[in-house]
């Protein structure tokens, strides 16, 4: 499995070089793919802590476990919030399916049932957060559903980075587009911009503490902010392991009801 992180870092410099228009498609696709893979693992389990920011300040955390194994149609990952006690045991399974596309479920204690999440919603906030449920999907977002385009070179943070643009091919995906600076060294993406169709920016997402976690470079803190709305969610990775062994029950809709993997 090829774990495709977003990762990114608060832009703090803004030297500019922009590259030749023959070779930008091709050099784009080539980045973002090696971005995209640059972390291999057969398996990720995590449990972190989210804080979510409100606009007048005040701060809510939540404890999640997360779980992800390749499937025979794409990436699987599941999300279990194990507190406070009002979102205790609810979880939330996403899929690719054979299409191309994804399928996504969620369990709420308070409505005692899975639910599957229809299309119509996938832009709606993930459970109170700055993410939606497309946020959390696109983690593994294949390289081949957007069209790819390498903008500039520039120096975020003191790193020398590729600026691409992403354009999604599908154009009822929520975003217009995404911009991402990739470190050109390493292949880490420090940051990424998502945009409306008015061409605003909407989202931006951050990471940083990268830490060696098993011999792969992993960011152990997520930042995304909704910038006309002035909140953001932030997770911080309290475990990581890769390779650990994962049941395959766990990822199904059976375990989202019951929170059993037998």
């Amino acid at each position: 499995m090829k774990t495709k992180l977003f990762i990114a870092l608060f832009l703090s410099g803004a030297i500019c070089f922009y590259a030749p228009a023959s070779l930008a498609a091709q050099d784009a696709v080539s980045i973002m793919t090696a971005a995209k893979n640059r972390v291999t693992s057969d398996t990720v389990s995590s449990r972190s802590r989210m804080v979510i920011t409100a606009k007048n300040g005040t701060v809510t955390e939540r404890l999640i476990d997360q779980y992800s194994k390749d499937g025979p149609n794409g990436a699987r990952t599941i999300i279990v919030f194990q507190s406070p006690a009002n979102v205790k045991d609810s979880r939330f399974l996403t899929m690719d399916n054979a299409s191309g596309g994804t399928d996504q479920w969620i369990y709420l204690p308070s409505l005692g049932r899975v639910r599957r999440i229809a299309a119509s919603e996938s832009g709606g906030n993930f459970m109170g957060t700055d993410f939606s449920y497309d946020d959390i999907s696109s983690m593994d977002r294949d390289i081949s559903l957007d069209t790819h385009t390498l903008l500039r070179e520039e120096i975020l943070n003191g790193k020398n980075c590729h600026v691409i643009q992403s354009v999604p091919k599908d154009k009822s995906y929520q975003y217009s587009k995404s911009v991402s600076w990739v470190d050109k060294e390493n292949n880490l993406i420090y940051k990424a911009e998502m945009y409306n169709r008015r061409g605003e920016v909407v989202k931006i997402m951050e990471m940083s503490d990268f830490r060696d976690i098993q011999n792969r470079i992993t960011p152990m803190q997520t930042k995304i902010s909704t910038v006309n709305e002035g909140t953001s969610t932030t997770i911080f990775m309290e475990i990581m392991r890769y390779d650990a062994p994962i049941p395959e029950t766990v990822f199904t809709t059976a375990y989202l009801e019951t929170g059993r993997a037998n």
